[in-house]
């Protein structure tokens, strides 16, 4: 799905106009990029979050002369996915709380017990 796709279906699913739920995602995203870009981080609940990184400086390698090369340290985005949206993607149920099911243990006899071996 792209950007006109995504407005296309918030359009239909709030009944607005499009041009109006453009200008949402719109807002939505320069939101959450100022609020990285400043060194905060978002909490979407059960979607995730999105928070600034840095990284060190570190050693490269030109990859065509095989030169090593400084990199600079920079402070990058980084996105992670929530528990109820891992859920909705693997296909799992959530429940009320929106956490992930959890999963049921089977009805039937218990396995049968190792057998442990004496070392020689």
């Amino acid at each position: 799905m792209n950007k006109s796709e995504l407005i296309d279906a918030l359009a239909e699913k709030l009944a607005v106009s499009k041009a109006s739920a453009g200008k949402s995602i719109d807002a939505l995203v320069g939101i959450i990029t100022a609020a990285v870009a400043k060194g905060d981080g978002v909490v979407l609940v059960g979607f995730g979050t999105f928070k600034p990184i840095k990284r060190a400086a570190r050693l490269g390698k030109n990859p065509n002369t095989g030169e090593a090369l400084k990199i600079a340290a920079t402070t990058v985005p980084k996105f992670s996915a929530g528990a109820t949206f891992k859920a909705a993607v693997a296909g799992k149920k959530a429940n009320k709380a929106g956490k992930p099911a959890a999963a049921k243990k089977s009805a039937g006899k218990s396995p049968k017990p190792t057998i442990r071996r004496r070392p020689y």
